[in-house]
């Protein structure tokens, strides 16, 4: 008798009850808010990173620019949201905004895209070679366009359980486009012809 009315008073009972809900949702809210906190970083990370490359990109814009210390700024300003980040800067400059990642003039007789089996270029960049960029490494001269890009890779701050590990790297680019104030004559693109390998 005593063993059918165990089951009955089971039922009813509600005590350790509510252990056992926050045992069950207390990880799936935890995972839950590490997620959101984790694509708060990263959206703030985003922001701050181009909010900084646009103003050293300005800067470098000037006769009196100083690359170092326009990397140094963007570096600082990016490590005290992403500690222990690194970061790559890469600076291409062009004659002109209609140039950015265009490739250096070419007799494309085969129709394939690219400067070979002796079709005939011009050097417009002045390097010797055909390039699929014409762009030039570095900051340029005067009333040059300028390509700024700044690649950083960091760990993130908060790892969601189950889903990444703690040595996985992110990584976030931003650019900006600048031109150089007019101190000077602006320099041409070559013109010497040349033969594709």
């Amino acid at each position: 008798m005593r063993a059918a009315r165990f089951p009955k008073r089971l039922r009813g009972d509600a005590r350790g009850s509510a252990v056992i809900e926050f045992a069950v949702a207390c990880p799936v809210l935890l995972v839950l808010l590490i997620g959101i906190y984790d694509m708060a970083h990263t959206a703030y990370l985003t922001a701050v990173l181009h909010g900084a490359v646009g103003e050293a990109a300005r800067s470098d814009g000037l006769e009196i620019a100083d690359n170092t210390k326009a990397d140094a700024y963007v570096s600082g300003i990016v490590k005290g949201v992403a500690p222990g980040a690194t970061l790559a800067f890469k600076r291409s400059s062009y004659y002109d905004f209609a140039d950015i990642k265009r490739a250096e003039a070419w007799n494309d007789k085969n129709g394939n895209g690219t400067c070979d089996n002796g079709e005939s270029y011009t050097d417009e960049n002045k390097n010797g070679s055909w390039d699929a960029d014409v762009g030039s490494s570095g900051n340029g001269g005067a009333n040059d366009v300028v390509l700024y890009t700044v690649t950083v890779s960091y760990k993130p701050l908060f790892v969601v359980p189950f889903i990444s590990t703690a040595a996985d790297q992110r990584t976030l680019t931003a650019s900006a486009v600048h031109k150089n104030q007019p101190y000077a004559l602006q320099a041409k693109y070559g013109s010497a012809a040349g033969t594709c390998k």
